[in-house]
C-alpha cells in the first residue's frame, strides 16, 4: 500500500491533541498534562477488538502472505549461488536476467496487495477512533482543569502523574466502544490515521524485540544443570 511508504510522523496529531509551549504559555498557571495518542489508541477496547476481528476476517490473506513469502525466499536462495546468504555484485548482476527475477517481482507485488488489504482495514479502524479523539481530549481537559496539553516528544521531563493516557483511554472506551473494520470502497485514509498506525506498528515491533532480547538473556543466564549424585 503505497500511502504507507510515505514519511509520516505523529506530529500530524499536533492540531488535535497538543499545545505548543511558548514563553508566554510557560507562565500559565494550572495543570500541565502529557498524552501519547498512539499509546492511547492502542490501549482502547475498540482497537483491540478491531485488530482481533481483522486477524480473523483476513486470515486467508495472512496465510497467502506467508506462503508467497516462503516462495520468494526459496527463489532468492536459488539465486544465491555460493550459499552464503548474501548477494555479491556478481550474483546481483546474474539475478537481473535470471528467470526467477520476474517470479520474485510478481510475488512481491502480490504480497504487497494482500498486505494492503489488512493494513487498510487497520487504518480504517484507527481513523474512526481518531474522529472522536479531539472531543475526548476536550472532555478530559475540562474534567481535570488542564491548561496545557503536550505530546511526549515535546517534553524533556514530567512526573508520571502528568501523563493522562489512562484517563483518555477510559473516556475513549466510553465514547467509542467499537468500530467497523470494513472500509467503504471510496475510503481515503487520513494522514493522522496513517501516522498513528505507523507509530503503533513501531511500538509493537519494539515490544517484540524487547521480549526476544529478554528471552535470550534469560536462556543465557540460566545456571548449568548440576550433576546428580550417585
Amino acid at each position: 500500500m503505497k500511502f504507507l511508504t510515505k514519511a509520516l510522523t505523529a506530529a500530524a496529531l499536533a492540531g488535535a491533541a497538543t499545545v505548543s509551549v511558548s514563553p508566554a504559555a510557560a507562565q500559565v498557571s494550572g495543570n500541565i498534562a502529557v498524552v501519547d495518542a498512539p499509546r492511547v489508541i492502542a490501549s482502547t477496547a475498540a482497537f483491540r477488538s478491531a485488530y482481533q476481528q481483522i486477524g480473523t476476517t483476513y486470515q486467508a490473506q495472512a496465510t497467502q502472505i506467508q506462503q508467497k513469502t516462503q516462495q520468494r525466499q526459496t527463489l532468492l536462495q536459488q539465486l544465491d549461488t555460493n550459499g552464503d546468504g548474501q548477494f555479491d555484485q556478481t550474483e546481483q548482476q546474474a539475478a537481473q536476467s535470471a528467470p526467477q527475477a520476474a517470479q520474485i517481482r510478481q510475488l512481491e507485488t502480490e504480497i504487497e496487495q494482500l498486505g494492503g488489504q489488512i493494513e487498510i482495514a487497520r487504518v480504517y479502524a484507527i481513523d474512526q477512533m481518531l474522529q472522536q479523539y479531539p472531543a475526548v481530549i476536550q472532555e478530559v481537559v475540562q474534567q481535570n482543569s488542564i491548561q496545557i496539553l503536550l505530546s511526549p516528544d515535546s517534553v524533556v521531563f514530567a512526573p508520571q502523574a502528568a501523563t493522562i493516557n489512562q484517563k483518555v483511554v477510559t473516556a475513549m472506551d466510553a465514547r467509542v466502544p467499537s468500530v467497523q473494520i470494513a472500509p467503504p470502497a471510496n475510503y481515503q485514509p487520513s494522514r493522522n490515521a496513517v501516522a498513528v498506525y505507523q507509530e503503533i506498528q513501531g511500538l509493537a515491533a519494539a515490544a517484540a524485540q524487547q521480549q526476544a532480547v529478554a528471552a535470550q538473556q534469560g536462556q543465557t543466564q540460566q545456571p548449568a544443570a548440576q550433576p546428580s549424585g550417585r
